[in-house]
């Protein structure tokens, strides 16, 4: 009989070591305070990293998440993602892992096959990409315009557009 084989386990909970190395280069260097009286003491960036990867994980609500989780409060760790969404870091880093995948020696990416599709999905909050909603009359929608994927399922391109734009326009440069 072969050896038994085992999964191994994910931990929702704390970002993989391999990927958290290489998003930490990413991340802005700490201001040094002017003066050491008063304010609390900044944030773990592995634990606002771990409570991101816990969020978009599993789809938790940022308001759900315990601060006896990751010792940050759910405002820290919101306002965080946002700021370092907004400093392009997650680009970057997907930039650089689209980057390893090409190289990969077992291959890279399988342009033997690759899939696409778009979907509709609720956007309540709004934001510079959603706009009246066709079918659910004059209720705020994005749409995933594009998305590609290779055989494996690896993405290759994410477009959003307004769910008010026709499928027949061309999409918005990504």
């Amino acid at each position: 009989m072969g050896e038994a084989t085992t999964t191994p386990k994910m931990d929702y909970f704390r970002m993989p070591r391999p990927l958290w190395r290489k998003l930490k280069k990413y991340l802005p260097k700490p201001r040094k305070r002017k003066s050491a009286k008063g304010g609390r003491p900044r944030a773990s960036e592995r634990a606002l990293a771990d409570a991101i990867w816990y969020v978009l994980w599993t789809g938790c609500q940022w308001k759900a998440l315990h601060r006896d989780w990751f010792g940050v409060s759910a405002s820290v760790v919101h306002e965080r993602f946002q700021r370092w969404r907004g400093a392009g870091i997650f680009e970057k880093l997907r930039r650089r892992r689209m980057v390893e995948y090409y190289a990969r020696e077992r291959g890279g990416i399988s342009w033997k096959w690759q899939a696409m599709d778009s979907k509709h999905s609720p956007a309540p909050l709004g934001g510079e990409k959603v706009g009246n909603n066709p079918t659910d009359r004059g209720k705020l929608g994005a749409k995933i315009n594009l998305l590609l994927v290779d055989e494996r399922g690896a993405p290759l391109s994410v477009v959003l557009t307004g769910a008010n734009r026709h499928d027949t326009r061309s999409p918005p440069s990504a």
